[in-house]
């Protein structure tokens, strides 16, 4: 084993964050000195395709996943990998028949297409969930794991450095997103999701080669494939003690469909990528691409974690007092920053923990910019902005609001952080509590883009009681997985928004529906061909991983 943190790590790592920083603040400096707000919030919509695929995956992929979606895979195994698998096929989903709508839409927020369809009174209460949900979720969430993962692979793992590196995790991601907006977050992220991408093949190669009987990759894989071949099934049975957490094919027709078209399709930190494309074309072919690099992601994040179970299991390496903590428990989340202190040589370490930090830190960048888009956009501008340009007879700077409202957003976030220490799957906690909201906000939107007859007193009536309905399973006397409870919370949800619909809906369609053309749906031959594409290698997957 190499556990040691040497000073080439040291130094590999420091390069990076100077490169990261450096190239995002020359980005802001190229951008004219006033930036508008379609600039700083939108890159001035200039971004190609190839630059939207990237940010979306590096935005996406973070702490959350190399170290969450790893602890699940430990206690799981491969079933976890239906998140991205899944994802694959609703990007494209996404792709074709959301975006046209939006891109048209002409938005900078989804809560602006809130109030383009519904009210102003609506776009108001969904900003500020998003808002809560990012600092108070999203932000704390990444920025613990990402603390616990360096106080793993560089400290002793005892705690200590875990606060000052969500600091530090804070300051670095706070140094350029806050400078140049969308501009310097897209563009730093195509070189974070190539350095994520190689960090995380190389954890997984040395991780094979170490529980290799012999050393070599290929006996490895075989190995792990001998001793955890149960934990190779991406759908669980009833009797799987993690069946709770990840349903069987329930989820492949229900929950899961909740969790993934709400995040990829209704998400702002994810999907302000795309509204900030070229154009339509670009944007498409953007998400196709992201697509693309879903499919590799299971196996640079979930396969470590089912190494690092078949390690604990034969008590080899250590693996158990690794995993095991002082009253008996385990800690699933140690998978990842384990194999990569314990394994990965002198050297790879710090190009290693240089990619765990890119994806910790451009999701971070991303999370923060559209918090303060959303706040900007769909608070302080209907609202406070006025206001204050009436009284001061001047007008406010939208991107300097932005700046400020996404270093208070920070700050609280770095307070909250270290409180999710008790946390057990960190996924979990995650998937869990944003699908408390997400339910009712997914069918809040299905019904506004693609039912004519949905008005505002039904969607606000929907979205209110969806909360209540979420809990209500929740704590039900039943023992119900979490992804049935999104689901059956969404149904539930589009059946009062209906019916509030047709009690309240004067004419025959809502005065604010969205009309669908059947051109605004028409997209290429190359898009086509990638979406059949992505269909076959899924179909292959799941029939070989069943």
């Amino acid at each position: 084993m190499n556990p040691a943190f040497h000073t080439i790590d040291i130094i590999i790592f420091i390069a990076y964050l100077i490169i990261i920083v450096g190239l995002g603040l020359w980005i802001a400096r190229k951008k004219r000195p006033s930036q508008s707000e379609e600039d700083y919030f939108l890159a001035g919509k200039s971004l190609p395709w190839w630059a939207i695929g990237a940010s979306l995956i590096a935005a996406n992929i973070s702490a959350e996943q190399f170290i969450g979606m790893s602890g699940t895979s430990f206690a799981s195994g491969l079933a976890v990998a239906s998140y991205e698998f899944m994802a694959a096929i609703t990007l494209i989903i996404v792709a074709k028949f959301f975006m046209p709508i939006f891109i048209r839409q002409d938005i900078y927020t989804i809560p602006e297409f809130v109030e383009k369809r519904y009210s102003r009174h609506l776009r108001t209460i969904l900003a500020v969930f998003w808002i809560a949900l990012f600092v108070f979720v999203n932000l704390t969430s990444v920025l613990y794991l990402g603390g616990k993962a360096i106080d793993t692979i560089i400290g002793m793992g005892d705690g200590r450095l875990i606060v000052p590196s969500i600091i530090g995790l804070a300051i670095i991601a706070a140094c350029y997103s806050l400078r140049g907006g969308l501009s310097s977050v897209a563009w730093t992220d195509i070189l974070q999701v190539f350095l994520l991408m190689a960090g995380g093949v190389i954890t997984t190669i040395v991780a094979f080669q170490y529980v290799s009987p012999d050393g070599s990759l290929s006996q490895g894989v075989r190995h792990v494939a001998d001793v955890a071949g149960d934990r190779f099934h991406l759908i669980l049975k009833h009797d799987n003690p993690e069946f709770h957490n990840l349903p069987g094919i329930v989820m492949l027709i229900g929950g899961l469909w909740v969790a993934n078209i709400y995040y990829w399709g209704f998400n702002q930190y994810i999907i302000q990528r795309a509204f900030a494309a070229k154009s339509l074309h670009e944007a498409q072919k953007g998400l196709a691409f992201a697509a693309f690099l879903k499919l590799l992601i299971p196996f640079i994040v979930v396969i470590p974690g089912i190494i690092a179970y078949v390690m604990f299991t034969e008590g080899s390496h250590g693996a158990v007092e690794a995993f095991t903590l002082n009253n008996g428990t385990l800690n699933n989340d140690n998978a990842y920053p384990w194999l990569i202190s314990s394994f990965v040589p002198i050297g790879l370490k710090g190009l290693v923990l240089a990619a765990l930090a890119a994806a910790i830190i451009s999701s971070l960048a991303s999370m923060l910019n559209s918090a303060s888009t959303i706040f900007t956009m769909d608070v302080f501008k209907p609202y406070i902005a006025p206001k204050m340009e009436q009284k001061n007879d001047k007008k406010v700077n939208l991107v300097n609001v932005g700046r400020i409202s996404a270093a208070i957003f920070l700050l609280i976030a770095c307070l909250v952080a270290p409180m999710l220490g008790s946390v057990g799957q960190m996924f979990q906690y995650i998937q869990e509590y944003t699908g408390l909201v997400s339910p009712g906000i997914l069918a809040l939107f299905l019904l506004g883009l693609f039912w004519k007859k949905t008005n505002n007193k039904g969607a606000v009536t929907g979205v209110i009681l969806s909360i209540p309905i979420a809990l209500a399973l929740k704590f039900l006397p039943i023992d119900m997985p979490f992804l049935d409870q999104m689901f059956y919370t969404c149904i539930l949800t589009m059946a009062i928004i209906v019916m509030v619909s047709l009690a309240t809906c004067p004419t025959d369609d809502d005065k604010k529906a969205i009309p669908l053309i059947a051109d605004y749906f028409k997209t290429e031959r190359g898009f086509h061909l990638c979406a059949y594409a992505i269909c076959i290698i899924l179909v292959v997957i799941y029939t070989v991983f069943w």
